[in-house]
């Protein structure tokens, strides 16, 4: 690895998350080289260069106008996502960012094509689909423990609105529960099952809410979150597959989740998407259920050593920042968290928006190939970062 050059990266975007995410990019990753951060306000950007040993603070502009600076971070709210990522890209800028593209599909498309047409990589999250959980699912699957797929049913819920009164960003667009946290399961989906053939669905809104001063920084003030935030879809996939969908930001605030995936000769159980290390459980005829123990790195835990912080629960964050900064590096093809998969994630959450409020089959346009990360890479070897970024380089 120390004969590679590493990508001199910026970080556009100084809010929560960005805590993991500096974190990492400065100390888990050989191959990103965190040089800048920047904000719209300069007091947060200041402050993560300080916590974390960034060497500079700047504006969106310089940024932009940097030469030695080939990889854009993008973590600002999805509202800004689009003007942000255009503008990286037009200056000639790598990009990755933060889930989702935009708000809009058609200004999705648009980034994908000035990315094609300069040549450069433009990549997306969730990038949970490459920590040990899904990878391990993936390679279970691949490997034909569970047959041809026949089905799959997933579900989640949350109480999204009374989330929004902690979190106002949540009562933007992109704040419905599909959007804000059904996409990790749209991606784990696309991730192990590949592209989407047909939607169908229903939906329904987010109820118009009364803030509640137990929570609300702002009491008094009445809102309601853009977009359905129930969704029920029925899924065709190109491999013949179908599957069930259950999005439901209505109801209490105790999350329940499932992700299940029917075989012709097994039956697997997924873990948490929204997790790096989501428990994978194998159910065979005659042997009950076992645990797969995992066949890749990247866990979500914490190696980097010193206090236990808030944000640890964030896990690894970045990997979807390094595998692709590696096929910079290396000159091949991003078939992780790429434009392409990032594209046909969004098309497909949208899609069950439209199918929901026609009444008609939505037929994606996009499409993707997601290939596996080399196995046999732990983070933990050695009790500290293991070798686990050897499963990125290829």
């Amino acid at each position: 690895m120390s004969e590679v050059k590493k990508v001199r990266t910026a970080v556009v975007g100084c809010g929560m998350i960005s805590n993991i995410y500096i974190r990492n990019l400065k100390n888990l990753f050989y191959i990103i080289d965190l040089v800048a951060v920047c904000d719209l306000f300069e007091a947060a950007a200041k402050r993560q260069a300080e916590a974390f040993g960034v060497e500079r603070v700047m504006t969106i502009d310089e940024v932009a106008a940097a030469d030695d600076i080939e990889l854009v971070i993008n973590l600002t709210g999805p509202v800004a996502h689009y003007d942000v990522i255009k503008k990286m890209l037009l200056a000639g800028k790598h990009c990755y960012t933060e889930k989702m593209f935009t708000t809009d599909l058609d200004q999705a498309r648009e980034l994908v094509d000035i990315a094609n047409e300069k040549g450069l990589y433009l990549g997306v999250a969730p990038d949970t689909v490459l920590g040990a959980g899904i990878q391990t699912a993936k390679r279970v699957l691949d490997a034909g423990f569970i047959g041809d797929v026949t089905s799959v049913q997933v579900h989640v819920n949350r109480n999204q609105t009374l989330n929004s009164e902690i979190f106002k960003f949540l009562r933007n667009n992109g704040g419905a529960l599909p959007y804000d946290v059904g996409i990790y399961y749209v991606g784990a989906l696309l991730t192990l099952l590949g592209p989407v053939k047909t939607i169908q669905a229903v939906g329904k809104p987010a109820p118009v809410h009364e803030a509640q001063m137990l929570f609300a920084s702002d009491p008094g003030e009445s809102w309601q979150i853009p977009g359905n935030n129930i969704l029920a879809a029925a899924l065709e996939f190109e491999s013949g597959a179908v599957g069930s969908v259950l999005f439901d930001g209505n109801t209490t605030n105790s999350t329940q989740h499932g992700f299940t995936i029917y075989g012709t000769k097994g039956i697997l159980k997924v873990g948490d998407p929204n997790e790096f290390n989501g428990e994978v459980r194998l159910i065979l005829p005659e042997s009950g259920e076992a645990v797969v123990p995992f066949t890749h790195g990247y866990d979500g835990k914490n190696v980097l050593g010193g206090e236990p912080q808030w944000f640890d629960g964030y896990g690894n964050r970045g990997i979807g920042v390094a595998e692709m900064a590696w096929a910079i590096r290396k000159g091949r093809k991003n078939n992780r968290c790429s434009k392409e998969y990032g594209l046909h994630c969004m098309e497909v959450l949208i899609g069950m928006d439209e199918a929901a409020a026609s009444g008609k089959t939505y037929e994606p346009k996009s499409r993707f190939v997601m290939e596996g990360l080399t196995p046999g890479y732990y983070s933990t070897n050695g009790g500290g970062r293991g070798d686990a970024e050897r499963s990125l380089m290829d």
